[in-house]
């Protein structure tokens, strides 16, 4: 079916641009299917599965019907559990980011139900909430159900299988006759049919069909990371597996458009791919991606769809997907025509229930891995040379090269010498030196992440957003002038008059003497190791 922008649903500028900022470039089905019904008025039966975006499809419909004005309840929204009562409070809030006169509360058992009644007291918009506790509070006639506009009923099956059904059909004869109802559920057992015949008003009827998970040929894994460190773990993993064509999904134009420019500040391939592009621009993004011309397209989930390239060895979701659909859409851009592919994940915080959800889904099982160190990269890189090098004898024609080295010879150094001396020239930006290079500079300041062989320093530098320096500037100074790879170096942190970099431990030496007369945008500036403040790090 079509997609909806949410510009095209009429929606106010304040939900428009709230849902924008929640990273929607569009519509999911049920939102699609069930916003402008409910906006009409009329009653709707959403057959939709978790995970589908039925929270929003009831969420801003019901939040632009109210009026902020009249302080009563108008919306009364019953959940089976706790949890997903939480959770829909929290994107009611997110949809209400510009929208401040508007109240809504959650209520449920385990919460001190007296601070719930000083609440109501105070007035509620919308309340969401158990049905155990929403009767409990209509026969203290602390929730006054006279003047409810909206009723919603998300996840019915659930709530029938909890024993609630007594409950949902006291409260639905509570409320005023001249209502709107919705319900959501999963499957539409004999009893919700008949909960939908004797409360529902000609209900329109819209269903979401999930499509199957067919991609067995895919290594999945997650990653456990802070949002900070995880353009430093998508660096080290892409150098790692080091594959020729790569998507990284990102949630919002914004977070591409950043991604794109730290991308290439540290030296990699990269272009962006997102809905602000025009069709010319975005058929010129992909002739490079297919050629290979770029090895890392940076992406949102509604400009990838339709691009049919089959060398994709790895997809990144830097950010988890909204949608457990567009998880699948995902990383089916790898592991095509029969080949196997790779997709990683990084994971912050609480997205590791979303990312359950995704399991759940899925019917897979997303395996936890470990960040790669820096002797890992290391290693990885050597290994990949000297497997060339053996390619490379393999194929023979070696007899001007053999000439070279026998010159060599005849001046008393060794096979084994000058192997080493070529090696070494060659893997220069690969630090296989064991041997800490810190031993004559006083750290004194900031150790950050990392384990004992990769620990990063903080650097502070004497410039920031005011000279018009942006984190391409400072990669390409110190690439320049130290010859230190920007892809080691770890978060840049710019501010107006300062910057922040974070250096792994063995490149402090070369960046510091390196860097001592160098100049950022004709500005000459200063670096050193950045101190610590009052104990805490900088």
């Amino acid at each position: 079916m079509e997609h909806l922008k949410f510009q095209d649903m009429g929606l106010s500028p304040e939900i428009c641009q709230a849902v924008l900022d929640m990273g929607f470039e569009e519509a999911t089905p049920i939102q699609s299917m069930a916003i402008n019904v409910v906006k009409e008025g009329r009653d709707v039966i959403g057959q939709s599965q978790t995970g589908t975006g039925k929270t929003a499809a009831f969420g801003i419909p019901c939040l632009e019907r109210v009026n902020p004005e009249d302080r009563r309840l108008q919306a009364l929204i019953l959940c089976p559990t706790r949890e997903l009562a939480i959770q829909v409070s929290e994107e009611f809030r997110k949809l209400l980011k510009y929208k401040e006169n508007i109240r809504v509360l959650p209520i449920y058992g385990g919460q001190p139900i007296d601070r719930q009644i000083a609440a109501l007291k105070k007035g509620a918009h919308v309340v969401i909430g158990t049905p155990g506790r929403v009767m409990d509070h209509m026969r203290r006639r602390t929730l006054k159900m006279e003047t409810v506009q909206m009723m919603v009923l998300d996840e019915a099956d659930e709530m029938l299988d909890m024993g609630f059904r007594e409950d949902i059909e006291l409260i639905l004869t509570k409320i005023p006759e001249d209502h709107q109802t919705l319900l959501f559920s999963a499957t539409l057992s004999p009893e919700i049919l008949d909960i939908t015949r004797r409360f529902l008003k000609n209900p329109e009827f819209v269903k979401v069909v999930r499509k199957e998970l067919t991609v067995p040929n895919i290594e999945q894994a997650y990653f456990d990371v802070k949002e900070k460190t995880k353009l430093d773990a998508l660096t080290r993993i892409i150098d790692v597996y080091d594959p020729h064509l790569s998507m990284v999904f990102c949630n919002t134009k914004k977070r591409v458009d950043d991604l794109v420019e730290l991308l290439q500040g540290r030296g990699y391939f990269a272009e962006g791919l997102h809905g602000d592009l025009k069709q010319p621009q975005r058929d010129k993004v992909m002739q490079k991606f297919r050629n290979g011309t770029i090895e890392i397209l940076v992406a949102t989930d509604v400009a990838a769809r339709g691009i049919d390239v089959d060398d994709i060895d790895v997809v990144f979701n830097y950010d988890v997907p909204q949608d457990e659909e567009y998880y699948v859409h995902r990383i089916g851009r790898t592991g095509r025509a029969g080949k196997s592919g790779k997709a990683f994940t990084f994971c912050v915080g609480k997205e590791i229930y979303k990312l359950r959800d995704i399991m759940r889904y899925t019917k897979t099982k997303i395996v936890q891995q470990k960040l790669p160190t820096l002797s890992d990269v290391e290693e990885m890189k050597t290994n990949i040379f000297l497997d060339k090098v053996k390619d490379v004898i393999n194929e023979g024609h070696l007899t001007k090269y053999i000439n070279l080295v026998e010159r060599l010879t005849d001046e008393d150094f060794t096979a084994i010498d000058i192997a080493a001396a070529l090696l070494k020239n060659h893997l220069a930006d690969v630090n296989v030196d064991e041997l800490d290079v810190l031993d004559d500079i006083n750290l004194g300041g900031t150790e950050l992440y990392g384990g004992n062989d990769e620990k990063m320093i903080r650097l502070f530098i004497n410039a920031g957003k005011k000279n018009k320096i942006r984190a391409k500037d400072i990669v390409g100074a110190i690439a320049n002038e130290t010859g230190v790879p920007g892809k080691v170096l770890g978060a840049i942190d710019l501010f107006d008059d300062y910057t922040f970099v974070d250096v792994p431990k063995n490149y402090i030496k070369d960046i510091l003497a390196g860097m001592k007369n160098a100049k950022i945008k004709n500005k000459r500036i200063h670096i050193e190791i950045a101190k610590k403040a009052k104990g805490k790090q900088q």
